[in-house]
């Protein structure tokens, strides 16, 4: 706080010591104000317009100070200035004190607050931007409330000031109505309480609900816009009908049947979507069988003679398709009957806003989720068509393995494969056109990933651009540019497998007929509740995004279905705050909240604690003394902003985290809980424990120090 803020709250609060040490609020009293009424009024008779200044002043004074006795000025205002006067006069001073209280509030503390809570106040400053003036004027009507606790919240926020006038001159102007007409009554007064009855005060509850009756009412009239020239039905079939069964199809069908909906699940190729069949299950049964092979031909690291281990990369690929059976049960239509979805296999359409047509049926139903997902993106590169290029959707049919494998894109799907590959025995090369692997990870992270992937032997190429395809005497080429030297250059391989993200899948099921929204980076529209244009129409999954995780996916469903099924009575925003991820490389990388890199572009500030795995007792003995964690802090507290793990089992680790910032626990109560010891758990808390040495009290413990050595005798 500068010395202007300084000297400006010194002088606030010596005024308001003044105030109770000269016992000035004994002339705001009912009792007093009565008694001096005839000697003010005939000052006010003798020289009204001074009267009128000096009464407004010591409003503006006592409104902006929020010292007790506006209510008792309101009665004066009536008693001395007349009901037309007196609410003008009232009503101008209380809402100029208001706003100078406002800006004393936000030249005194926003910043302060802002730099401390800004991170868990993001979400209520986007709520004022959008409906704060609508807020304001509820409180405002209601005048019970204090006006003075008003006042210093907003001045807290970046509602506008221009806002916070007029919504305040017009929400106060009921109740200053009421109190300056009770004012020209004075004489039969008995105590402020009086003058407001609980009729009045419901009546004034019922004008702070007015914003959001008409916000209900704004709602009605645009859904019935949207839903001009389309037929609803008369009844329904069904509560709910989902369009894909992928995680987030698969949770919101769940949900509904677990609240006793009618429900219906279309399906159209695999249930369980991409992450049983070609993402999440396979791709982590391959990197299990690359680990393996890797720690067999380094077994004498951990004291063993050389292991054979020859890979058979058929029976690696078949053992893939093993595990997949064996979870299919999870998500399977048999499973899913029993717990009360009606499950169809065919194509979706959606031919109305309550219509879906499917195998020739017409269903019936008051919502539809679109939980379509997305397919791996396969870029126009001229040639690419020769090369018959591998998907993460399509790799998982080889059963020879490639001995040249080229990756183009350096992603987790591209990273997480590569390496995968390379450790079964081919030869990969890995092109990237970005500075760095997965770009959306701190640079430690990711050069630690690099130089993972480069001591098994994948062949990684930053700043390179692939050009074209090309077939020359049988052998599969790339030409590509070394962004870095600005030159060209050519590269042979078996096969190339695309890693360079995923397509929404909003084509094929009626999205274009009915007009739903696609934004720029190709997925479906929707606003907070995860609604279409359509207000019973939402999707959920990596066919909205903005995360394309199985796991959001999941937790999206949750949103989907429930707004879906209870529009109307309720509505839930989608909660983002904490979504956290992992890529399965060696080493693994997760990730929870802000890294370094994002705290400084949105100009956050923050401490970083870092623990290193080499000095975990389980990491040494695992011999995988290796990575770190890194925890973001606002400063000088243990709120956590955000973290990174890499090392061994990251995924897991990072669990802690998540839970911590879910429910706002600082890394003191990460280290006041027991871990077991030796586990890898342990090194969060002793990251706990290196932020704690770093905010250690030195001058306390200076003291203690001289208390202990007095002990001595």
């Amino acid at each position: 706080m500068n010395s202007r803020k300084i000297a400006l709250l010194v002088l606030l609060l010596v005024l308001l010591a003044g105030f109770f040490v000269f016992d000035i609020g004994q002339y705001l009293d009912l009792d007093a104000l009565k008694a001096q009424q005839a000697a003010l009024d005939a000052k006010v008779n003798a020289q009204p317009w001074i009267a009128a200044g000096i009464f407004f002043s010591l409003y503006v004074l006592v409104t902006t100070l929020s010292l007790p006795g506006a209510a008792l000025m309101t009665l004066a205002g009536g008693a001395l200035f007349g009901l037309l006067v007196g609410t003008v006069v009232v009503s101008l001073a209380s809402t100029l004190g208001a706003t100078l209280g406002m800006l004393l509030s936000r030249y005194l503390l926003r910043d302060w607050v802002q730099t401390r809570f800004g991170q868990r106040l993001a979400k209520i400053n986007q709520g004022v931007e959008r409906e704060g003036a609508s807020y304001l004027f509820a409180l405002r009507l209601v005048p019970v409330f204090p006006f003075f606790l008003i006042n210093l919240a907003m001045g807290l926020t970046t509602l506008p000031v221009r806002t916070f006038w007029w919504v305040s001159q017009l929400g106060m102007l009921p109740g200053t109505l009421v109190y300056v007409n009770a004012g020209r009554e004075l004489a039969q007064l008995d105590s402020l309480s009086g003058i407001l009855s609980p009729g009045l005060i419901g009546a004034f509850v019922l004008l702070g609900l007015l914003p959001i009756v008409s916000r209900k009412i704004l709602y009605w009239f645009e859904a019935r816009k949207v839903y001009a020239g389309w037929e609803k039905p008369g009844r329904f079939d069904r509560n709910l009908v989902v369009i894909g069964a992928g995680s987030g199809g698969l949770v919101s069908a769940y949900i509904a049947a677990a609240v006793k909906a009618k429900v219906t699940l279309i399906e159209k190729h695999k249930m369980g979507g991409d992450c049983l069949n070609t993402g999440c299950v396979p791709s982590k049964a391959l990197i299990r069988s690359a680990k393996l092979a890797h720690d067999l031909k380094h077994a004498e690291r951990l004291g063993l003679r050389p292991v054979g281990g020859d890979v058979d990369f058929a029976a690696v690929m078949t053992r893939i398709q093993r595990v997949i059976a064996t979870i299919e049960p999870h998500d399977s239509v048999e499973r899913y009957t029993r717990l009360g979805v009606e499950v169809i296999d065919g194509e979706a359409r959606i031919t109305s806003p309550w219509t879906v047509e499917v195998n020739g049926q017409r269903l019936t139903t008051r919502a539809i989720v679109i939980a379509t997902g997305a397919r791996p993106t396969v870029p126009d590169i001229p040639g690419i068509d020769q090369v018959a290029p591998l998907t993460s959707d399509t790799v998982w049919a080889l059963r020879e393995q490639p001995k040249r494998l080229l990756v183009l894109g350096g992603g987790p799907i591209g990273c997480e494969l590569a390496q995968a590959f390379q450790r079964l025995g081919s030869a990969v090369t890995l092109i990237q056109r970005n500075e760095r692997l997965l770009p959306r990870e701190d640079d430690e992270a990711s050069a630690a990933v690099l130089a993972g992937m480069r001591a098994d032997g994948v062949d990684v190429r930053l700043r390179h651009n692939a050009e074209r395809f090309e077939v020359v005497d049988g052998q599969r080429r790339l030409i590509y540019t070394d962004l870095a030297n600005d030159v060209e250059a050519t590269i042979s391989f078996d096969q190339v497998l695309l890693a360079l993200g995923r397509t929404a899948n909003i084509k094929g099921f009626g999205a274009e007929e009915l007009g739903l929204n696609v934004r720029s980076n190709g997925t479906l529209g929707c606003d907070e509740y995860l609604a279409t244009r359509f207000p019973n129409i939402l999707v959920v999954g990596d066919v909205t995004g903005p995360f394309q995780f199985t796991h959001v996916s999941a937790h999206q469903a949750w949103y989907g279905a429930v707004n879906g099924l209870f529009d109307g009575f309720k509505r839930f925003k989608v909660d983002y705050r904490v979504i956290p991820w992992a890529t399965f490389t060696d080493p693994e990388v997760a990730h929870v909240g802000l890294n370094e890199r994002e705290a400084k572009a949105q100009g956050i500030a923050y401490e970083v604690t870092c623990f290193a795995m080499d000095e975990l007792d389980r990491a040494i003995a695992d011999g995988t003394p290796s990575g770190y964690i890194k925890v973001l802090t606002v400063r000088g507290k243990d709120s956590i902003l955000g973290a990174t793990i890499v090392g061994e089992h990251a995924g897991d680790l990072i669990t802690e985290y998540v839970s911590a910032m879910k429910h706002g626990l600082g890394l003191n109560k990460i280290l006041g809980t027991i871990h077991i010891y030796p586990t890898l758990a342990e090194a969060n808390k002793y990251a706990a424990g290196a932020w704690k040495r770093a905010h250690a009290p030195a001058r306390l413990l200076g003291w203690v120090a001289r208390f202990h050595r007095w002990r001595l005798g």
